[in-house]
């Protein structure tokens, strides 16, 4: 059974339930972070070639069926765009480096508009591939309704509350194209069900809790897998593929 907007906010960490303060804290922090990969990944640059890497076998996988059904029906050319949304974008490394090489098209979504004014310079000529720049949070940002083929997201959902999580991709459902997917790449925590961080203002989940937000959302996970050859002493992190529930009205 389902829990209503009420009990899901009960059951939230008390840092999360004054979303003021929580998402205030959040873009305060973000302001001070350098406009830089390093920034980006909070001092630890050097894992961002294992973590394209790790992303792109992921993600290959959902695309590459597509990519020889319309090879083999050459009579009924693709016509439209395939086209990704990257959440949390930041100065748009992910978008640089993973989904820009995979999709036709590219749209940011990143609340603090000084990354997002470091775009130009960061994309050079792949700039052209940026269709859409987004500078508003997750729990704000309604998608266009059917436009994506991929919604990417990651180290961004620590950032919202349960409640907003839910209605996150309650909204991103109804931005997916047919047969498009969200991707959700995260720290866990093995022996809790959460960890707050208040320097940052975020929540790391254990994969119980992730669970049970994608049920309430009505999602099922298609596929996870745990990202490899990452340092030891960071956070193990888990990368899942996610559609709506056939049952969704």
């Amino acid at each position: 059974m389902e829990k209503n907007d009420d009990e899901v906010t009960k059951s939230m960490p008390e840092e999360m339930k004054n979303k003021n303060k929580w998402y205030g804290d959040a873009i305060d922090y973000w302001k001070e972070i350098p406009a830089t990969d390093n920034g980006m990944l909070g001092g630890f640059a050097h894992i961002s070639s294992a973590d394209i890497d790790g992303s792109k076998k992921f993600l290959k996988q959902f695309l590459e069926p597509q990519v020889k059904k319309q090879k083999t029906e050459s009579d009924q050319p693709r016509t439209q765009s395939r086209v990704a949304l990257d959440c949390g974008a930041g100065i748009g490394r992910v978008t640089k480096q993973l989904l820009i090489p995979l999709f036709d098209k590219v749209d940011m979504l990143e609340q603090n508009k000084d990354f997002l004014d470091h775009c130009d310079e960061y994309m050079g000529d792949l700039r052209s591939k940026i269709e859409n720049l987004y500078p508003i949070g997750l729990q704000e940002f309604d998608p266009e309704p059917g436009r994506y083929d991929v919604i990417w997201c990651q180290w961004v959902m620590g950032h919202l509350t349960d409640d907003d999580f839910i209605e996150f991709l309650n909204r991103c459902k109804k931005g997916l194209a047919e047969g498009g997917i969200v991707c959700i790449k995260e720290n866990i925590v093995t022996r809790q069900d959460y960890d707050i961080d208040a320097v940052d203002s975020s929540v790391t989940r254990s994969h119980q809790h992730f669970a049970k937000l994608f049920e309430r959302a009505n999602m099922t996970v298609l596929k996870r897998e745990t990202q490899s050859n990452f340092p030891k002493e960071i956070y193990k992190v888990n990368m899942y593929a996610l559609v709506a529930n056939d049952t969704q009205e």
